[in-house]
């Protein structure tokens, strides 16, 4: 998807980014908000969400040239623990092109967290999967394990932060932040995702995600 960042892309009249925002925004569990943005959008993603009436923005800071890194700063720009509400010691990493993760979804993922000290959103392998060889097909992947992870993944604060100084330490880098925290021998259990939960990376995912949303905004929320 050539030209703007996929995240800036209209969906529905306004940025795909915005289109994911709203679902936090608007969720009574989720007090602050931080936004990651590409070095050098700061300022205006800044203020084109404050324009737009967002109120739990905490910070908008630049990522890193990875997810990793991005996550790693936006982790240091939360408030600091016992600042806001008890639920506070739980942090939430999203996609910023998921726009579409149901309510339901993030409060599920939330109280497992706080029950259970981490767990993310996945939906089950249904397709037949094989391995290839030189454009062969080879042996059938037993598909009873495996699953497609989502986000957003929910973790214990400090569990996070000590994940990321030991990815840090070692100078490992991960896919995401359930391999981080994996690492640190901490186990995080599965909720139920959604198939509108998709990630919006190709322009097939981008043509699907405009039959998706007007259907989303009217069974979910409505405009601020």
């Amino acid at each position: 998807m050539g030209g703007a960042r996929k995240q800036y892309r209209n969906l529905g009249g306004v940025p795909l980014l915005v289109q994911t925002l709203r679902v936090f925004e608007r969720h009574p569990r989720v007090d602050y908000i931080v936004v990651a943005a590409p070095e050098g959008d700061t300022e205006w993603v800044a203020s084109d969400l404050h324009t737009r009436g967002f109120r739990k923005i905490h910070a908008v800071i630049s990522g890193g040239t990875s997810r990793q890194d991005s996550v790693a700063a936006a982790l240091g720009a939360t408030p600091p623990i016992g600042s806001v509400s008890s639920d506070m010691d739980i942090v939430l990493v999203h996609d910023a092109v998921r726009p579409f993760v149901p309510a339901e979804c993030v409060d599920a993922v939330i109280s497992a967290a706080l029950q259970e000290g981490a767990a993310a959103l996945a939906l089950p392998v249904s397709d037949t999967l094989r391995t290839v060889s030189r454009g062969v097909f080879a042996e059938t992947v037993d598909r009873e394990r495996l699953c497609r992870m989502q986000t957003p993944q929910a973790f214990r604060r400090v569990w996070l932060e000590e994940a990321h100084r030991a990815a840090r330490s070692e100078g490992r880098d991960a896919s995401d932040d359930v391999a981080l925290v994996q690492h640190i021998g901490r186990p995080v259990v599965l909720v139920a995702g959604s198939p509108l939960n998709i990630k919006v990376t190709t322009p097939a995912d981008f043509e699907l995600a405009g039959i998706i949303q007007s259907s989303f905004e009217r069974t979910s929320f409505v405009e601020p």
